[in-house]
């Protein structure tokens, strides 16, 4: 049974964000996310989604140390890295690395291909120069399906496809054990999202590593993940193995979520009935008591609007937050 490379325990995230009140005595503070906890093995994908502003790309910064954690723990490795900074950070970051959601912002279109993929390897000193380190880049290129030639070339000689490549191997220059991708294929085409999933998998093979798949695009978490974490307001309501989400999902949320991905058979499309979610999601100001969902949910109770349901384990390997199921 491969061990856990990843820990989270309770996980919180604040921020704040002004005062009110007369003279502006009381401060203001956003809850990003609530509570949560989850653990990812060795070489698994772990799938987070949920709609936009769920939290799901902050618990992913918070892991990384790039926003403070409010409460809770957070393990790697078996070593607890919550609020470390200095070099004790620097040499955790090295085996976890960022895939942006943007390959277009997430390159500095001044740099060629060669300096943007080295530039890891020269900030944590493996090389005391882009130029030394063309060897290494080169290896980086072939491994994520990019031409040699292409190192002197700009980013802007790229296609999107082509530039979230070579972010992939900026990634893998430091041979990451972790990698967390924030929506990688969102601002992709159809037709080359498939290719950049399909190369994440393969490297995933080869270099046994484990990631953390953020998404709100179900169809491509189901063909990566091998679990899958659906969130709401900050909240994780479901986790479950990826097949078990989508044949028998427990938490309403999960079942309107899963409603809404379309099916390639127009007949089936055409006659199936959607869950459609009225209203819209909670203010995170001001979360309300109880369920998180309820004010949306079809079958909530007076239960359910007075006492938030825990994620518990529903059946074996399956948890979600739900009173009535």
């Amino acid at each position: 049974m491969p061990s856990a490379l990843l820990e989270v325990e309770g996980l919180t995230v604040t921020f704040n964000v002004g005062r009110e009140g007369f003279w502006g005595q009381r401060r203001r503070r956003l809850t990003a996310v609530d509570d949560i906890s989850f653990s990812i093995k060795r070489g698994e994908t772990f799938g987070l989604v949920g709609e936009s502003g769920s939290g799901k790309t902050t618990t992913g910064r918070a892991i990384l140390g790039k926003v403070p954690i409010a409460s809770g723990r957070v393990r790697f490795a078996g070593r607890d890295i919550t609020g470390m900074e200095g070099k004790e950070r620097r040499s955790i970051r090295q085996n976890m690395q960022l895939i942006p959601q943007n390959p277009y912002g997430s390159l500095n279109p001044r740099m060629k291909v060669r300096d943007l993929v080295a530039e890891p390897l020269v900030v944590h000193q493996r090389f005391p120069s882009a130029r030394r380190a063309t060897e290494r880049v080169v290896e980086l290129l072939e491994l994520t399906g990019m031409n040699p030639d292409d190192l002197y070339k700009y980013p802007h000689a790229f296609s999107g496809g082509q530039r979230q490549r070579i972010v992939i191997a900026r990634a893998l220059a430091l041979n990451p054990d972790l990698i967390i991708a924030d929506e990688p294929v969102s601002a992709l085409d159809v037709s080359i999202q498939a290719q950049v999933v399909n190369l994440l998998q393969d490297l995933q093979r080869r270099l046994d590593l484990t990631y953390i798949f953020i998404a709100h695009d179900l169809a491509v978490v189901r063909h990566i993940s091998h679990r899958i974490g659906i969130m709401y307001a900050g909240k994780l309501v479901e986790v479950a193995n990826g097949e078990d989400v989508y044949r028998t999902p427990i938490h309403p949320y999960t079942e309107a979520l899963l409603s809404s991905v379309p099916i390639p058979d127009p007949r089936i499309e055409r006659d199936r009935a959607a869950k459609v979610i009225p209203g819209e999601p909670p203010d995170p100001m001001q979360p309300p008591p109880g369920c998180r969902f309820h004010a949306r949910c079809p079958l909530v109770q007076k239960r359910c609007i007075e006492e938030a349901p825990p994620l518990e384990v529903k059946k074996p390997e399956h948890q979600a937050a739900c009173w009535l199921r």
